[in-house]
């Protein structure tokens, strides 16, 4: 797809409004899938380090696509790909549920994974591109409906648990997920990638010059912030709703809550995140966030009251909310598509390599031991900001 010249505000709208949906319904679907993984894990008989072992179908599958979505997004064009991706994402989540063994578990989690990162890099690419172009740092905005998309999928998938099987649910989801593609994906399609204002003015080569090292090298760093904070979320959707049923005796309903509080502070967090940048700049944004988090994630994994892991849950999506944005932003400030490529995959490989990591730091100590790792590394993410504040520009 060949973008345009220029791009009116109108068609600014109308592109904001459908990469918005697409990424609500990312949250909504991937939610859908991690509170019925108790559910599966059951059908199964996996332990939790056989468990582990085929989410790490989900990373795997993830990584291999997000390798080649940026080609495929640089031939294609990011809105194709968003949509056929997120198709992809949606038939594939009825898959689940149908293995009763652990490898084949891990075969159709390669698929999802696959689905789910291909999804992810080009909604990301296409939003930064609608960044760019609005002059303005709304990239929460984006990640808030993810989050919303989250917590609506985790709240329902709660109401549901004791209703439907895990497959009707999830053929549910699948649908839910069709439709909003057919529907986002048609105006997403009519609309051209929006032309940076920069390049408008006849700098022809912005964004596409090679980053000397030094900024190749803080983009690694935004990345490895990016993959520090995103580890937390993905242990929390994996298992943030096993930790509550079984260490705590919760109710399968009651576990569910545990995401859909991460998932609306997270919201929250981010929906205020274009007025807290804007107040306290970036540095300062990262640093207070993985401070937050980090006390969060130790009140969550350690407490031994239901309504106080629930509450410690909140306080780390409120805290991990803008970190993510922020780091693909300052990526793609320094080395444009190709510093959100190398930031949103190493993101993206925490959030997915994450849940094994816990199912196997789970097996040789205890789960509310292996959930401290998050903490761990929201603290990492907060010095490693602080520590190169000069080097990043606000």
């Amino acid at each position: 797809m060949v973008p345009h010249s220029a791009v009116p505000d109108r068609s600014l709208t109308r592109l904001r409004i459908a990469i918005t949906a697409f990424f609500a319904l990312d949250g909504f679907v991937f939610a859908g899938w991690v509170v019925r993984i108790p559910a599966v894990k059951h059908q199964t008989g996996a332990s939790a380090g056989a468990l582990g072992l085929a989410l790490l179908g989900v990373s795997a599958g993830a990584v291999v696509t997000m390798m080649l979505t940026g080609r495929l997004c640089r031939r294609f064009g990011s809105h194709p790909v968003s949509v056929a991706c997120a198709a992809l994402l949606s038939l594939s989540v009825v898959l689940p549920p149908l293995a009763h063994s652990v490898t084949v578990l891990g075969l159709v989690l390669l698929l999802f994974g696959a689905a789910y990162g291909g999804a992810n890099v080009a909604m990301n690419s296409a939003a930064v591109d609608l960044v760019a172009a609005l002059r303005r740092p709304v990239m929460p905005g984006f990640h808030a409906a993810y989050s919303l998309g989250g917590m609506l999928g985790a709240g329902l998938g709660g109401l549901v648990a004791g209703y439907l099987s895990p497959s009707r649910h999830l053929f549910a989801i699948a649908v839910v997920g069709l439709l909003v593609t057919g529907v986002a994906g048609r105006a997403l399609l009519r609309e051209a990638a929006p032309v940076p204002p920069e390049r408008l003015r006849g700098d022809a080569s912005a964004g596409r010059r090679p980053a000397d090292t030094r900024a190749r090298g803080l983009v690694v760093v935004f990345g490895l912030i990016a993959l520090c904070t995103a580890y937390g979320e993905g242990a929390l959707a994996d298992w943030g709703a096993l930790h509550l049923e079984q260490d705590l005796d919760a109710r399968p309903g009651t576990a569910a809550l545990g995401y859909s509080c991460f998932a609306l502070a997270m919201t929250i967090g981010r929906l205020s995140g274009t007025a807290l940048l804007e107040r306290l700049g970036r540095t300062r944004t990262l640093v207070l966030g993985g401070t937050t988090a980090s006390l969060g994630m130790l009140l969550g994994s350690l407490a031994p009251s239901v309504w106080a892991v629930l509450l410690g849950f909140a306080v780390t999506g409120l805290g991990l909310a803008n970190i993510f944005p922020v780091a693909l932003d300052r990526a793609g400030a320094l080395a444009g598509a190709s510093g959100v490529a190398v930031a949103s995959t190493l993101g993206y490989g925490g959030l997915l390599l994450g849940p094994p990591a816990i199912g196997f730091m789970a097996d040789s100590y205890s789960l509310p031991t292996a959930l401290t790792s998050v903490a761990a590394l929201a603290a990492a993410a907060a010095l490693i900001g602080f520590a190169t504040r000069r080097a990043a520009v606000e």
